[in-house]
C-alpha cells in the first residue's frame, strides 16, 4: 500500500515520492487508491476557496484561483490529456489519425474550447459552493480520481502498446471503482443537509457520464490511454461539482 501511495502521490501531484521500477501491479495498485490523492487535493482546495469566499473575494475569482492552483499541483496532467483526447475526438479521422494528434501535444480548436468550458465551469462551481457546501468541492476532485479505476477496468484495452494507458489498461477489478462509487454516494449525503440527495446524485451522473465517455472511447480509439484517463478526471470533477450547485 505505500509504494502504491507514493507512486499515485508522484503521479498526481507535483510531489517527487515516485518509485525506481514500475510494474503493472504496482501500476494497477497505485490506479486503485488514487482517490485518496484526490482527497489530500480536494480538503486544502475547498479550505482555500471559503477562506477566499470569508475573506470577501468574488466567488468566480475565488473558484479560478483555486482551480488554477489544483492546476499547479497536478502539474495541468489532466488537463492536458483533458485537450489531447478532445483534439483527437474532434479530428473525426480514423482511430491511427486521431492518436497520432493526441500524442503530438499542443492545443487545437477542440482542446482549447474543452479546456475554457471545463476551467470555467469548475471555477463557478468552487465559487459557489465555497462556505456551507465545501464538502461538494472535496467530493468532485476525489471522483475525478475514482474515474481513473472505472477506465482500467478488465476488459478495456489500451488503444497504445505503449505509454501509461498500455501500463494501467485492464488491471482494474469492476469491483474497485464500484466501491469507491458507493462509498463516494454515501459520503455525498453530508453536501448538503436539506437536500441529502443531492450528492448521491452528482455521483451517480458523473459515474454515468464516465462510464458513458470511455465507451465511446474506445469505440472511436480502440481503448484507453493516458490522456483519456485525465480527460475523464476532468469530466467527472466537473459534472460533480456542478450539479452540487443545482440547490
Amino acid at each position: 500500500m505505500g509504494a502504491a501511495l507514493r507512486l499515485a502521490l508522484s503521479w498526481l501531484t507535483v510531489v517527487p515520492a515516485g518509485q525506481h521500477h514500475v510494474d503493472r501491479v504496482l501500476a494497477g495498485r497505485a490506479i486503485a487508491v488514487a482517490p485518496l490523492i484526490g482527497l489530500l487535493l480536494g480538503l486544502p482546495a475547498a479550505a482555500l476557496v471559503s477562506l477566499l469566499d470569508l475573506a470577501g473575494m468574488p466567488g468566480l475569482l475565488a473558484g479560478l484561483v483555486t482551480v488554477g492552483l489544483l492546476a499547479l499541483a497536478t502539474r495541468a496532467m489532466h488537463l492536458d490529456g483533458l485537450a489531447d483526447t478532445a483534439d483527437g475526438l474532434g479530428s473525426y479521422g480514423p482511430p491511427a489519425k486521431a492518436l497520432d494528434i493526441m500524442r503530438a501535444g499542443g492545443a487545437g480548436p477542440f482542446g482549447v474550447v474543452s479546456l475554457v468550458v471545463v476551467l470555467g465551469a469548475q471555477a463557478a462551481a468552487f465559487g459557489a459552493l465555497a462556505g456551507e457546501r465545501w464538502w461538494a468541492i472535496v467530493l468532485a476532485i476525489v471522483a475525478g480520481r475514482v474515474a481513473f479505476a472505472a477506465c482500467c477496468v478488465h476488459g478495456i484495452p489500451a488503444a497504445r502498446a505503449d505509454g501509461l494507458g498500455a501500463l494501467v489498461a485492464g488491471t482494474q477489478h469492476v469491483a474497485v471503482p464500484i466501491a469507491w462509487l458507493a462509498g463516494l454516494v454515501v459520503a455525498g449525503v453530508a453536501v448538503d443537509r436539506d437536500e441529502p440527495w443531492l450528492g448521491p446524485v452528482a455521483v451517480v451522473v458523473a459515474a454515468l457520464a464516465a462510464v458513458g465517455f470511455v465507451a465511446h472511447v474506445r469505440r472511436r480509439l480502440g481503448g484507453i490511454t493516458g490522456d483519456v484517463l485525465g480527460a475523464t478526471c476532468e469530466v467527472a470533477t466537473t459534472i460533480v461539482a456542478a450539479t452540487c450547485t443545482m440547490a
